[in-house]
């Protein structure tokens, strides 16, 4: 995966390593923001957020996650933590962290 300059310094990228449309493996993960240095804007700290499978990002440190603006970006894996959502939660709970 090529990086851009603004992936290297460790801030959001909307840079895909994968197009638009293609279908993602496994199920859907969620993760907790435990550090957003550098992008308050887009990160809020202890919230949940959906996290999207992307091995590719996984290699180089980073975690694919639909932000504030409603986008996925690349991060840090260092401002996450991965979250279980209980599989009894109600679907309308599941669809708020969507």
């Amino acid at each position: 995966m090529k990086r851009t300059a603004s992936v290297a310094k460790g801030s959001r990228s909307s840079v895909s390593s994968r197009k638009r449309g293609e279908p993602t493996t496994g199920r859907t993960q969620y993760v907790v923001c435990i550090k957003n240095d550098g992008n308050p804007e887009s990160l809020e700290l202890r919230k949940i957020y959906r996290a999207l499978p992307d091995a590719e990002a996984a290699k180089h440190g980073y975690t694919r996650v639909i932000d504030e603006t409603g986008e996925d970006y690349l991060y840090s894996r260092h401002y996450f933590l991965a979250v279980a959502l209980p599989r009894k939660l109600p679907s309308t709970a599941r669809r708020a962290f969507a």
